[in-house]
C-alpha cells in the first residue's frame, strides 16, 4: 500500500480525481500567498493552548503567592511567641494587682512592686500569647510590635527625668510614704 492516503481514496473510488486536484492547488495557492505576505497562518488551536498556559500560570503564581504569605504569617507568628516565652518574667512572688484594659474589658495580672513600678515608667511591658498575658522587657515589646502589633497590650512611653536648672526646689525629694 504505497502512496498517499488521496491516491488510496482515488484508488477504492471514495474520492474524485478533479476535487482532489482542486484541493491540491488550493493548498499550494494558500502556502505560495502566506510565504508571499510572510505571514503566518494563525492556529486557533495554538492560540487557545497558549492562553490556557497563560492563564494556568497566573493561576499558580496567585496560589504559590497566597501560600507563601500563610507560611510568611506563621513564622512571624512563632518568632513572636518565642521572643515572649523567652523573655518572659516570672511572677512568683506576685501581690499587687495591674489592672489594664483589653478590647474594652478591664484585665488584671498580679505583679510585684519592682515590676508595677518598671511596667509605670515603660521599662517593661504587657503582652498577650494564647489567650494569656506575660511581662516582658519594654525592648522585646518593641520588637514584638512590630512584627505583630496586637500582641502588645500595654506598652507605657517611658518618662524622661527632667531636671530643671533653676529649680529652688530640686535638692528636695519627695519621700515615697507621703500621703494626702
Amino acid at each position: 500500500m504505497a502512496g498517499s492516503l488521496q491516491d488510496q481514496l482515488l484508488n477504492a473510488g471514495l474520492a474524485d480525481a478533479k476535487k482532489a486536484k482542486k484541493i491540491k492547488k488550493d493548498k499550494q495557492k494558500q502556502a505560495k500567498v502566506s510565504r508571499r505576505d510572510k505571514s503566518e497562518t494563525v492556529d486557533e488551536t495554538k492560540q487557545q493552548l497558549t492562553q490556557s498556559r497563560k492563564e494556568k500560570l497566573d493561576r499558580d503564581r496567585k496560589l504559590n503567592s497566597s501560600k507563601n504569605a500563610e507560611a510568611e504569617r506563621k513564622a512571624i507568628a512563632a518568632q513572636v511567641k518565642q521572643l515572649i516565652t523567652v523573655n518572659s518574667i516570672a511572677r512568683n512572688t506576685a501581690e499587687l494587682n495591674y489592672n489594664f484594659t483589653d478590647n474594652k474589658k478591664i484585665k488584671k495580672i498580679l505583679v510585684d512592686k519592682i515590676m508595677l513600678d518598671q511596667l509605670s515608667g515603660g521599662r517593661l511591658a504587657i503582652v498577650s500569647l494564647d489567650q494569656s498575658y506575660h511581662v516582658v522587657a519594654a525592648a522585646v515589646a518593641e520588637k514584638i510590635k512590630q512584627r505583630i502589633p496586637e500582641c502588645v497590650i500595654v506598652a507605657n512611653d517611658t518618662m524622661p527625668t527632667e531636671s530643671d536648672e533653676e529649680d529652688p526646689y530640686a535638692d528636695f525629694q519627695i519621700p515615697d510614704d507621703l500621703m494626702w
